[in-house]
C-alpha cells in the first residue's frame, strides 16, 4: 500500500470519528435545549447554572438557585458514574450511550417531579463525557463547547504566526455539532414538551447502536475513559 493510500485510510478513519463525536454533542445539545425549555435549567452546561446559581442566591431566590445547583452536583456524579460504566473492557462506548439512554428514559418517565428530572438529565449528561475523550489525540469535549471554542480561536492565531498545523479546525466538530442539536430540540420541545425526552433517549440508543457498527479502528481511535 502507497503511503498516499494510507493517508487516505486515515483521513476517512478521522472523518467518520470526528461524524460521531459531532453526534453525540448533537444529542448533549438537543438534552440541554429540552432541559432548560422545560425545566428552566441548563443540564449540560454547567457554566449557565453556576453563573445563574450564584446570581439567584445573591437575589434572595434559593427556589432557582437549589435545582441549578443539584444539576452541577449530578452532573459531577454523572461523570464519575460514566467512567466507572466504561471501564477498562470492550464495548465501553457502547455501554456508556446505553446507560445514557436508560438514564435519559427515567427522566422522561417522571413529568411530575421536575427536581427528579434535572439532576437525571445532568447525571446522563455528566456520563456522556465518559463516551470519548479524545479523536486521534486531540482532546474533544462532549457536553460544552467553550474548551473547543477557546482551542479553535488559540488555533486560528498560531495558523496566522506561521503553523502550518491545521488540527485544531476540528474544534469547531463539536460546537456544530452541538447548535444542530440544540436547534433540533428546541424544535422538539416546542412540539413536545417534556416528551421530548424520549426523542433524546432514542437518539441516544441509536447512537449506541451506531458504535457496534464502527470500524475497530476507529473506534479505538475514540480514546475513551477507563483506557489510559
Amino acid at each position: 500500500m502507497t503511503e498516499r493510500a494510507r493517508q487516505r485510510i486515515t483521513r476517512g478513519r478521522l472523518t467518520v470519528a470526528l461524524a460521531f463525536v459531532a453526534a453525540i454533542s448533537g444529542l448533549a445539545g438537543m438534552t440541554d435545549a429540552i432541559g432548560f425549555m422545560t425545566l428552566g435549567t441548563f443540564v449540560s452546561f454547567m457554566s449557565g447554572n453556576t453563573t445563574r446559581a450564584g446570581v439567584a442566591l445573591v437575589e434572595g431566590d434559593l427556589a432557582l438557585a437549589l435545582p441549578m445547583l443539584a444539576a452541577i452536583v449530578a452532573f459531577v456524579l454523572g461523570n464519575g458514574g460514566g467512567v466507572l460504566l466504561a471501564g477498562r473492557g470492550g464495548r465501553a462506548l457502547e455501554r456508556v450511550l446505553s446507560g445514557v439512554a436508560v438514564v435519559i428514559v427515567c427522566a422522561a418517565v417522571l413529568p411530575g417531579w421536575p427536581a427528579g428530572q434535572v439532576m437525571l438529565a445532568a447525571f446522563a449528561m455528566g456520563m456522556l463525557n465518559a463516551a470519548v475523550e479524545q479523536v486521534a489525540g486531540l482532546p474533544i469535549g462532549l457536553t460544552y463547547v467553550t474548551g473547543a471554542l477557546s482551542r479553535l480561536g488559540k488555533g486560528a492565531a498560531r495558523w496566522i504566526m506561521g503553523e502550518r498545523q491545521v488540527n485544531w479546525t476540528a474544534q469547531a466538530v463539536p460546537w456544530t455539532g452541538m447548535f444542530a442539536g440544540a436547534l433540533t430540540g428546541a424544535w422538539l420541545t416546542l412540539r413536545l414538551g417534556a416528551g421530548a425526552f424520549w426523542i433524546a433517549a432514542a437518539a441516544s440508543a441509536l447512537l449506541a447502536g451506531v458504535a457496534l457498527l464502527l470500524p475497530r479502528r476507529v473506534a479505538r481511535g475514540l480514546r475513551r475513559a477507563g483506557r489510559r
